[in-house]
């Protein structure tokens, strides 16, 4: 395999900016809070409006597929001419999703409202990812780990909030949550001053180094295979986070309360899982993280669908930090990759891999239909097998 040394990204001197990074972390609470209610909400929706599965599983890709579609073109864009202000724009645009969700009657403006929220996804991934990478002093694997468990821990709050606020209270209570967006707006108004004061310190600077550190096919090669992990991994993840509630009502008998507590039991691991990861790429290297996470949770996956409640319980708290510790290793290894493309990385990381993981989920709607759900669970177990691709990745040395 091919070994080669990385130039450091940071600027000497440069120290790591908490204040930052804790504040685009928490606006990432806030923005997968949102677009997570939209799944916590789905049995709701689904007794309400009488949607079979596909119809579900449509709402999921219209919102996945928005934000896929427009992340990696906003990444690509920003790469070359940042936009620090265009942070408080993508909570505007979640707030109107929200609002539309929370006041709408017809299936069609559910859809509409997703597609808000995937806009405000699409708008703040690549360059709150960005601000991360800046702020991070050279602990890129730290910062972009506590950058991702704040969106865990909003992907785990969703189901809360729906449990206890949501479901008591019916849709239109979807709209109350458009005052967290504007509360964002405020915090990313805030970070797109600090952006541009950066920018504008950067560019008395010498340019950085982005020369690719390995040769061309080695990295297509290495993109192509984070990817594939990326893709595979959150394929897995939205089968447990679309389908989980209704899996659990439907083997175990428990309501729509318990088994959304039980959702949470499993994106509360992610976000433990996604911490975790971080500190320990930095330590040990990126590649490390990934072997361990992906093919750790091999046997736990694989056992799930035999599992009886107890059993099911614990495996998926121990699937969810085990898998979920890979993402924030895979996006640091892939900027490494391409120096000087954050954008383009977290529009294809935060974009296409989870717009992708949206049509599967779409997909796996289908597969529940026709097969049951029982049977999707059997079929996604074998997903994390993919990490043996991990193999083909190439090895990163630094200096020093």
């Amino acid at each position: 395999m091919t070994t080669t040394a990385l130039p450091s990204a940071a600027h000497p001197g440069q120290k790591t900016a908490f204040a930052v990074i804790f504040a685009v972390a928490f606006c990432h609470l806030i923005n997968d809070v949102m677009q997570y209610l939209l799944a916590a909400i789905y049995p709701l929706l689904k007794a309400d409006y009488g949607l079979d599965f596909v119809q579900i599983g449509l709402l999921s890709f219209t919102f996945q597929v928005t934000a896929s579609l427009l992340q990696p073109v906003i990444g690509i864009y920003t790469d070359k001419r940042p936009l620090p202000y265009s942070l408080p724009v993508a909570a505007a645009c979640s707030a109107v999703g929200l609002i539309i969700l929370g006041l709408a009657q017809d299936y069609w403006l559910l859809l509409v409202g997703s597609a808000f929220i995937g806009l405000g996804s699409a708008i703040f991934h690549p360059e709150s990812s960005r601000v991360a990478r800046l702020a991070s002093g050279g602990r890129h694997g730290l910062a972009q780990s506590t950058f991702q468990v704040g969106g865990n821990i909003g992907s785990a709050l969703g189901p809360i909030l729906a449990a206890f606020v949501v479901l008591p209270r019916g849709q239109a209570s979807v709209a109350w949550f458009a005052i967290i967006s504007i509360v964002g707006m405020a915090v990313l108004s805030w970070v797109g001053r600090w952006y541009a004061a950066h920018l504008r310190d950067a560019s008395k600077r010498p340019p950085a180094n982005t020369a690719l550190p390995f040769d061309k096919r080695t990295t297509v090669i290495a993109l192509l295979v984070l990817v594939m992990l990326t893709l595979s991994k959150h394929t897995y993840m939205a089968g447990l986070g679309n389908y989980f509630t209704f899996y659990t009502m439907d083997k175990f008998g428990v309501d729509v309360q318990m088994s959304q507590l039980l959702l949470f039991v499993f994106l509360g691991a992610s976000a433990l899982g996604a911490f975790i990861g971080g500190p320990i790429g930095d330590r040990f290297g990126a590649k490390f993280v990934i072997w361990f996470s992906i093919l750790g949770a091999v046997p736990f996956a694989l056992v799930l669908p035999y599992a009886d409640f107890t059993w099911t319980v614990v495996l998926v708290l121990v699937i969810g930090v085990v898998l979920s510790s890979a993402f924030s290793a895979i996006v640091v290894f892939a900027q490494e990759l391409m120096p000087g493309r954050i954008g383009m990385i977290a529009g294809i990381f935060f974009g296409f891999a989870f717009g992708m993981a949206g049509i599967a989920a779409a997909l796996l709607g289908a597969l529940a239909d026709s097969h049951g759900l029982d049977f999707v669970f059997r079929v996604t177990s074998y997903l994390p097998l993919f990490g043996l691709l991990t193999v083909f990745l190439p090895e990163m040395k630094r200096r020093g």
